[in-house]
This record gives C-alpha cells, sequence and structure tokens, in this order.
C-alpha cells in the first residue's frame, strides 16, 4: 500500500472518529436544547413541598444588546419535593435540558428561609452550574412575586440587571454582595453566621408628601419603603441567620453599619444632628480613610470587642445663615458626626449579639487567636457565647464643607 493511500484511509478514520466523538455533544449541548435559567425562586408549595420558580430568557438574545428592546424573560414553577426534582419535572415540561451555569440569583422566600434552607443551599453548592457568585436573596413576597417584579430599568437583559443590582452595596451601604459562596462558607463556619440580601415588592402606595425625615430614610427595608416606579422589586437590608435559620432583618442604617465593619463600602450618605439648630439634620458624604482597628479579646470568658474607625467627609446640605467655612462650625459637625456614627454602630452591634445573637461580621474569626488549638475553640462554642458580648466603638471623623465652597 502507498504511502498516498495510507494518508487518505488514516485521516478519513481520523473525519469519522472526530463526527463520532461530538455529534452526541452538538446535539445535548447545543444552545437551542438549552433552557437559561436567569434567577431561581423557592417557596414552600401547598402541599408542603417545595415550589420551584425558573426565570428564563431567550439563549439568541444574548447575542442581541445591539437591539433597544428589552430581551424577554419567562417564569415557569413547578411543585416537587427537592429541587433536583424540580429540575427533572421542568426538563420534562419544557423539552430542553436546564441550564444553571448562568443563573444570578436564587431567591427564597421568608416562610422556607424561617424553617431553614440547609438542604436547598448544600444541594446548589453542589450543582457544578451553580457559580458560588450567585446572589442569595430572601423575599419578604413569594419568590415568584419576587422575580416576577425585578424587571430592568436601564439594562435590555435581565441578567445584566442582576449582575449589578448589587452593585450598589459600594456607595450606599443599604445592601451587601451577598452570594451563595458566602452563605456557604458562614454555614459550615464556627466562627461566623451568615446573612443574605433582604429583597420585597413595593406596594406603590405611600404617597410623597413633600417633606423628608431623616430617621424614616435611614430605618427603611424591603417591602416598607416609599419607593414606587415600572420596577417593584427592591433590595434594600440584609436578612440575618442563625446556622440555617432567618432570625431577622437588618433596615437600611443597620446595613449599613454592617458594611462599615466589614469595610465593604467605599462611601455613603448620612443625615446627622445639627449641632446649631434643633430638630435639623446636616447631610454629610463620609468616606472610610482606613480599615475599621478591631479587637477581640475574652475577658472572665466573656468577649470584649473593640471596634475604631477614621473617616472624611464633605457637607452635602447647605443653609444660608451656617458658616460652614468656620473651623469651629466644622468641628462641631465632625463630634455630631463622630457621636452619631457612635450610637448607631454600637446599637447595631448590640442588637445582633442580644436579640438576633447572629456573628454575621464574623468576629469570632478573629477570637480563635486568644486559643491555643480549634478544638479550644470549639469547646469554647463562640456561636452561644457571642450574645454576652460588650462593644466600644470609636469614631473619629474629619469633616469639611463642601468643595464648591471657599473662602472669598
Amino acid at each position: 500500500m502507498s504511502k498516498k493511500i495510507f494518508k487518505k484511509i488514516f485521516i478519513a478514520i481520523l473525519i469519522i472518529m472526530l463526527l463520532l466523538a461530538f455529534s452526541k455533544s452538538y446535539s445535548t449541548l447545543n444552545i437551542d436544547n438549552l433552557s437559561v435559567v436567569v434567577a431561581m425562586g423557592i417557596d414552600v408549595s401547598d402541599k408542603n413541598h417545595l415550589q420551584i420558580s425558573f426565570q428564563f430568557t431567550n439563549p439568541s438574545s444574548v447575542s442581541e444588546s445591539g437591539t433597544s428592546e428589552q430581551a424577554p424573560s419567562i417564569i415557569y414553577s413547578v411543585d416537587a419535593s427537592s429541587i433536583s426534582s424540580g429540575i427533572n419535572l421542568i426538563n420534562t415540561y419544557i423539552g430542553k435540558s436546564v441550564n444553571l451555569s448562568h443563573c444570578k440569583v436564587i431567591a427564597f422566600s421568608e416562610e422556607i428561609a424561617s424553617r431553614g434552607i440547609s438542604d436547598e443551599i448544600y444541594t446548589l453548592i453542589n450543582d457544578t452550574q451553580i457559580r458560588p457568585s450567585t446572589n442569595i436573596v430572601i423575599s419578604k413576597t413569594s419568590a415568584r412575586e419576587y422575580l416576577e417584579n425585578s424587571k430592568p430599568l436601564f439594562e435590555n437583559l435581565i441578567t445584566k440587571y442582576y449582575e449589578v443590582f448589587s452593585g450598589s452595596s459600594s456607595y450606599t451601604g443599604f445592601t451587601a454582595n451577598a452570594t451563595i459562596g458566602d452563605f456557604f462558607d458562614s454555614l459550615i463556619c464556627h466562627s461566623c453566621e451568615p446573612y443574605a440580601i433582604l429583597g420585597g415588592v413595593t406596594s406603590n402606595s405611600t404617597e410623597y408628601s413633600g417633606t423628608t425625615n431623616s430617621e424614616n430614610d435611614t430605618s427603611t427595608k424591603s417591602n416598607s419603603s416609599s419607593l414606587s416606579g415600572q420596577s417593584t422589586a427592591e433590595n434594600t437590608g440584609l436578612a440575618v441567620f442563625k446556622d440555617d435559620v432567618l432570625v431577622g432583618e437588618l433596615n437600611s442604617i443597620e446595613t449599613l453599619c454592617f458594611s462599615i465593619i466589614r469595610n465593604q463600602v467605599d462611601g455613603f450618605l448620612i443625615s446627622v444632628p445639627n449641632p446649631n439648630k434643633v430638630n435639623s439634620y446636616i447631610d454629610l458624604h463620609v468616606t472610610p480613610l482606613v480599615s475599621p482597628n478591631i479587637d477581640v479579646n475574652i475577658s472572665n470568658g466573656t468577649p470584649y470587642i473593640t471596634i475604631d474607625c477614621r473617616f472624611t467627609g464633605r457637607i452635602y446640605s447647605m443653609e444660608d445663615s451656617a458658616n460652614y467655612l468656620n473651623d469651629d462650625m466644622l468641628n462641631q459637625i465632625s463630634n455630631s458626626c463622630n457621636s452619631y456614627l457612635e450610637a448607631i454602630i454600637t446599637e447595631y452591634l448590640y442588637k445582633t449579639a442580644k436579640a438576633l445573637n447572629s456573628d454575621i461580621n464574623g468576629f469570632g474569626k478573629m477570637a480563635r487567636e486568644h486559643f491555643l488549638t480549634l478544638n479550644d475553640f470549639y469547646d469554647y462554642n463562640w456561636g452561644e457565647k457571642y450574645k454576652d458580648s460588650f462593644f466600644e466603638v470609636t469614631v473619629d471623623s474629619s469633616i469639611r464643607s463642601s468643595s464648591m465652597l471657599t473662602e472669598s
């Protein structure tokens, strides 16, 4: 047999082998045979099983970002005994293979989170398609209703909306980037507790009165704010867990305190009491200078936690009669800012310890260094001892006038 004929036979065999190797994967993994899930919702069904909602988007629309129209999405729900069973049932119903590799959000209803979600978290984290960066949301309404009301306002793709909606945490501190990876890590951790984004749906029933109230502004949370608009889903506040069970909620200002301690906020706007005018507030934009200095000591078996924060800030609100270039005035405002932040952070810390007994800030990781071995730390039982903690918070801020103001 000549070399030329042998070469042709070899090439023919190689082509046949390649066709056989990729024909099945092409037929099963072709984008036309996949149903791309962008978000999941998990509720309790009437039969006390799970109701699992899948929000799909058209895969071909992902590549059509040049269009001005929003890519369509659709939600299907199924009752099942487990998440895996629900996926199997929905595969049969829609006739395509469910793909979770683009799932950006997993929403749990408040009802199911209150009874424990460890089984669901373990199942999801064990799925190779679920990314650890997927956000976890605890909805004050049903998870399906939350998904139905999550609509992109400034994006054409719902996937893009889910990617960026938690980004406001870095410049407001009123929410956090809570992922399933972080939740799972905290769930198996002996020195911290899990948390999730608090979601909800606005009622659109609150009318604007023409006045503002600083205390009300900062105490809002999902499902209880005055927001209204085309997209009625909101993500304000945090859901606090003890192990895998939902035990409480944080409003916007409490979530800001959480973000400050975790050093997860680049800058934030607060309203502090005006030192020269009763029942009046001054708006400040505050920026952390350094990460908080946190020290955890064990004194007579009781945790004693000190937190030292340093900030710089600018005045946002203006008054005709106020001289915001005066050094004495700026010192008074700085002191007011210090007192305000010290008070709200301390109140937040005692809420997590006394009312919720949940160390979502992970102080236990710093307490471990006071024990010779991990077994000694485990025997100490930080999860229960955290409720006995004492806190001391010190804030040092330097407030200056707005950059628009200069001495004339």
